[in-house]
């Protein structure tokens, strides 16, 4: 069975999606529709942007949607029996597996990029690495620390994001470190994703999905807060708003799809970084990119 698996934030860069844009007639379309959609040229700062540019969630998490779906859409061979995706990328997952429209994905992941920056303003915070540890080990630390961090990210084995307040996510570095963590490393990121932090985010989130509306999915999405499947509208609804505040169940979910069948995972979006976690967390996977 194929999953198809779509990135997240981190898997942006200069040039992305300008060879699909040339190349394909459909592609162009949609990205120039997308241009249309958001009210100002995101092809030229995927195309051409600096790094900094890029890096804004505003432009960042409708980029990589944008081109993870766009890539998913044109593809004739584009037939997948799961999909998942890692945070944001559960968004493209859901326009793949025809549960959102690909308009109303793209003003979801607006408005979730918008809503998450505004929160990031709002509570200064950061989001660390740990390398080497047992995610218990982990778990067990970050709930003895008097300020918020949490679990975020469970990437694979041993590689655990942790989120929170920047006091928290220092404290919790330290301590880590002293408990025999490989790295713990802080992150280039502007806030505290997928923590309580986010809070202000899923409020205004919540609203807008609740205004969406979602189709009966082609094939089971599995979500990052639960890492079941689901084809169900409301449980998918309920689980993108609880996404925001919730850990990203990525070694879960890539877990339960192989023990659902999945024999192939294939990446649809920029950069590689989902064929690598999926390989650490199951080893016999065939891996590759759309």
């Amino acid at each position: 069975m194929k999953a198809y698996v779509f990135p997240g934030q981190g898997a942006q860069f200069s040039g992305m999606g300008k060879d699909l844009y040339e190349q394909s007639g459909k592609a162009k379309e949609l990205f120039e529709q997308a241009n249309d959609i958001l009210g100002y040229k995101i092809t030229e700062i995927m195309f051409a942007g600096s790094d900094e540019e890029l890096k804004q969630t505003k432009v960042t998490q409708p980029a990589i949607f944008l081109h993870s779906v766009i890539n998913a859409l044109i593809n004739d061979s584009f037939q997948p029996d799961m999909v998942a995706g890692h945070s944001l990328g559960e968004f493209s997952a859901l326009v793949a597996n025809g549960a959102l429209t690909f308009e109303d994905g793209l003003r979801l992941v607006f408005a979730r990029a918008m809503a998450m920056q505004k929160a990031c303003e709002q509570n200064p915070s950061t989001m660390a690495a740990i390398i080497g540890l047992d995610d218990d080990v982990v778990e067990k630390i970050c709930s003895e620390i008097d300020e918020i961090v949490v679990p975020a990210n469970y990437n694979c084995p041993g590689q655990l994001v942790i989120s929170g307040s920047i006091e928290g996510i220092n404290i919790a570095c330290e301590k880590l470190k002293e408990a025999g963590a490989r790295r713990a490393l802080p992150l280039p990121v502007g806030g505290a994703f997928h923590s309580p932090l986010m809070e202000p985010a899923k409020v205004e989130l919540e609203t807008a999905i609740l205004n969406t509306e979602f189709s009966t999915p082609t094939c089971p999405v599995y979500q990052n807060v639960t890492a079941k499947p689901s084809v169900d509208i409301s449980e998918i609804k309920k689980n993108l708003v609880d996404q925001l505040t919730g850990p990203v169940k990525w070694t879960q979910s890539v877990q339960a799809m192989v023990s659902d069948g999945a024999k192939e995972f294939i990446e649809s979006g920029p950069g590689k970084v989902l064929q690598g976690l999926v390989k650490k967390i199951e080893r016999e996977a065939e891996v590759s990119s759309l």
